[in-house]
């Protein structure tokens, strides 16, 4: 019998400042970081991800801790991991010009043993995923970066056997200026319950003018971390109705656009079990192509939620390209609220 049946492990996460001494802060007895946002100190395994800080209160990290009595790390080719085998976080970084392949390959090479390390490590199931590609609206010799991404990725779940269409996990797609392609992600015993917009017409429905394969992801999904409660992960969430952007050159109606299609998704998450999710309580990744549009996009939130909301207050505002060139911001989220989910 595997440890975590006899002491069940319970995921929750935090937010923590970075500071230069956070390896030390979260090294020892923590088991894991998911993400840490623009400091070149990364969080002991795992480097941060190059991204350029726009929130006043400088870098953050969202730490995920469990309570399991074991921590194991562990390599499976170009994958890092951790789990307490119950819960795994992974990590996942390649540098273009030293591998020497372009990004559909180098896609396909990193999901091909992220899944390896799910099958190597015994957590089966994908709960999230964070994607940051370098110069994703970039030329890669006649299709987009984003769409060569696009190819790799989906080639590796389908060669896998796993849910590339209905069942896709929750996951978000970002552009950085430079550095490595960075995957993160994070896995469980348990298949979290997807969940899609009914604003938007599912990514993975997208017609054939987005790209030779559509992007590999559901809206949102719904976890059980235990302890009663239900995690809700949200996908990288923008301007978009049905599969089309809207309010192309507005930042400040894309930006309430984006609004809307994040409470649809909570509406949606909230009718699949009995926790209840509010908009106000996410706990948000803001990512704005353009960092002169900071302040007009957190106005936007704040007068939305009000200044003293949750999600208004802790919102980290990221510089980041956006999977479309049309699109100016995107909003990433999860919270977690008491309840069970809906057979």
């Amino acid at each position: 019998m595997r440890a975590q049946d006899e002491n069940p492990s319970h995921l929750r996460v935090e937010r923590l400042s970075l500071p230069d001494s956070l390896a030390l802060a979260v090294g020892g007895k923590a088991p894991f970081a998911a993400l840490g946002y623009g400091t070149p100190h990364g969080v002991a395994w795992m480097p941060t991800v190059n991204a350029r800080v726009l929130s006043s209160h400088g870098a953050m990290a969202d730490v995920w801790h469990v309570t399991g009595p074991h921590i194991e790390s562990g390599t499976t080719g170009i994958a890092r991991w951790r789990t307490d085998g119950h819960w795994l976080l992974g990590a996942i970084d390649l540098d273009e010009a030293t591998e020497k392949q372009g990004l559909a390959e180098l896609s396909h090479r990193a999901y091909r043993d992220l899944f390896k390390t799910l099958d190597q490590a015994g957590t089966p199931h994908l709960q999230r995923i964070w994607n940051y590609l370098p110069q994703i609206n970039g030329d890669g010799g006649g299709l987009e970066r984003y769409r060569q991404f696009n190819l790799g990725r989906q080639e590796a779940f389908l060669e896998a056997g796993r849910a590339a269409f209905e069942g896709a996990p929750a996951a978000c797609a970002l552009g950085i200026h430079q550095g490595a392609l960075s995957i993160r992600f994070l896995a469980g015993q348990q298949a979290p319950l997807p969940v899609e917009n009914p604003r938007q017409v599912s990514a993975y429905r997208y017609p054939e003018t987005y790209g030779p394969r559509s992007p590999t992801f559901s809206r949102a999904a719904l976890s059980d971390i235990g302890d009663g409660n239900i995690a809700l992960f949200i996908s990288g969430t923008a301007s978009i109705v049905g599969h089309e952007t809207v309010h192309h050159g507005d930042v400040l109606e894309q930006t309430r656009e984006t609004l809307r299609n994040l409470q649809a998704v909570i509406a949606a998450a909230n009718e699949r079990g009995t926790a209840e999710f509010s908009l106000a309580e996410l706990d948000c990744v803001v990512y704005v192509r353009h960092p002169a549009d900071t302040e007009a996009v957190r106005d936007i939130i704040e007068g939305t939620l009000g200044a003293d909301a949750p999600m208004a207050r802790h919102a980290v505002y990221l510089e980041a390209d956006i999977c479309r060139s049309d699109l100016l911001v995107e909003i990433e989220a999860h919270t977690v609220a008491a309840g069970r989910l809906r057979a």
